[in-house]
């Protein structure tokens, strides 16, 4: 019990707010971030709580990272450097940063 309610209490209480939580079976949650690394987190726990409008996610478990690995073909690399004029290295660099072909020409080109 929290706070010395019970359950069933808690949950009258928080539905009179407008609040209400619900569990969702999930096996798995994947998280893709931005530096496009994925954050996994196996057999998880996942509260669906709904507040004011406002639906939000609480996950627990335990996590781990996949980072991203990019792969550059040669022939990408040489289309960039052929695009702008730049060194085999200069194009590789720029395909690793931007992981896209027009994405790495555009920002050589400038």
């Amino acid at each position: 019990m929290m706070g010395g309610l019970n359950p069933k209490k808690m949950q009258a209480i928080m539905k009179q707010m407008g609040m209400s939580q619900e569990q969702i079976p999930a096996l798995r949650v994947i998280m893709e971030k931005e530096d496009g690394s994925r954050l996994i987190i196996d057999d998880p726990d996942v509260m669906k709580i709904k507040m004011n409008g406002q639906v939000s996610y609480q996950v627990t478990g335990q996590a781990h990272e996949e980072t991203a690995e990019v792969e550059i073909s040669k022939e990408d690399i040489k289309i960039v450097m052929e695009k702008t004029g730049k060194s085999s290295k200069e194009a590789k660099e720029a395909l690793e940063k931007y992981g896209d072909l027009t994405e790495a020409i555009l920002e050589l080109s400038d």
